[in-house]
């Protein structure tokens, strides 16, 4: 049976999401991954038990972006494919977390040594599962274009069904996208994230990662929607600069985005595959 095309994909209605969801339509801008899909990651590993997943588990400095595609192919499936493909993309995703589990060897953030994780501990796959969440809606609404609240909460009850594809157990998600945001607030100015050592090294692979040519103009916005999504305290732990001006700056880099973003990184997809490709990858 032939692949089919992106556009067919998109006018599809034997998927869990119709051609009107909001998933597709966030989905369908290359800006929302390629501007918040490293900020999400730096979230993530903002919490030592998450970044000990992924450093024990993996050779992140040489694979990092390459499990970045692998969710996003996931995610990708999970919104224009047919049932059958998301429900295969979520379970190859559970597959590949389940041998990663260990204990801390040493003291990490509030965790003392001795600390057990599990990736599929379900307080971090709530995490996980929130940064994607927050970082997509903000770069959405930011670089793209303007939501009313309804269709973010639709977006959020969207993405809940895609958390359990992912595995995350029923009931473990805020019931409405304000307790889900007083928790990501929670988060972001309680003790649980910490930005480690093993984050910092996540963070450099993140931020100095070489781009396609292409690309490398939407540098700056890339730079800009990275700080600003991580917030005030886990910026300065990752060593990024804030300033008066950068608000400002990151207002010139949305407008540049909306200008520039598409022919760029259409120009960019013969580097890295998008669209259909990450259905076949």
């Amino acid at each position: 049976m032939p692949e089919r095309t992106h556009a067919e994909r998109m006018a599809s209605r034997d998927g869990y999401f119709a051609p009107e969801s909001l998933i597709r339509r966030l989905g369908n801008s290359p800006v929302v991954p390629f501007l918040g899909g490293g900020p999400a990651v730096l979230l993530q590993v903002a919490h030592p038990l998450v970044a000990a997943g992924v450093t024990q588990h993996s050779d992140y400095r040489n694979d990092l972006w390459r499990r970045l595609l692998r969710t996003l192919r996931a995610l990708y499936l999970m919104a224009y494919g047919t049932k059958q493909e998301a429900e295969r993309a979520g379970e190859a995703v559970q597959r590949v977390h389940e041998p990663v589990h260990g204990t801390l060897v040493e003291p990490a953030g509030p965790f003392p040594s001795g600390t057990t994780y599990r990736a599929d501990d379900p307080a971090l796959m709530l995490w996980v599962h929130a940064t994607l969440v927050h970082s997509s809606l903000a770069v959405f609404t930011r670089f793209v274009a303007s939501l009313d609240a309804a269709e973010e909460e639709r977006y959020y009850r969207e993405m809940a069904l895609v958390a359990g594809l992912f595995g995350v157990p029923e009931g473990v998600l805020p019931a409405t996208l304000g307790e889900f945001r007083e928790y990501v607030r929670d988060m972001l100015g309680g003790p649980e994230l910490v930005v480690t050592p093993p984050a910092r090294d996540v963070g450099r692979v993140i931020l100095d990662a070489p781009l396609p040519a292409p690309m490398r103009v939407l540098v700056p916005a890339h730079r800009l929607s990275t700080a600003w999504l991580l917030g005030p305290r886990l910026r300065a732990e990752y060593g990024l600069r804030w300033s008066a001006v950068h608000e400002p700056a990151l207002g010139v880099a949305a407008r540049s985005v909306r200008m520039t973003a598409w022919p760029v990184l259409k120009a960019a997809a013969r580097f890295a595959p998008t669209g259909p490709a990450l259905a076949r990858a």
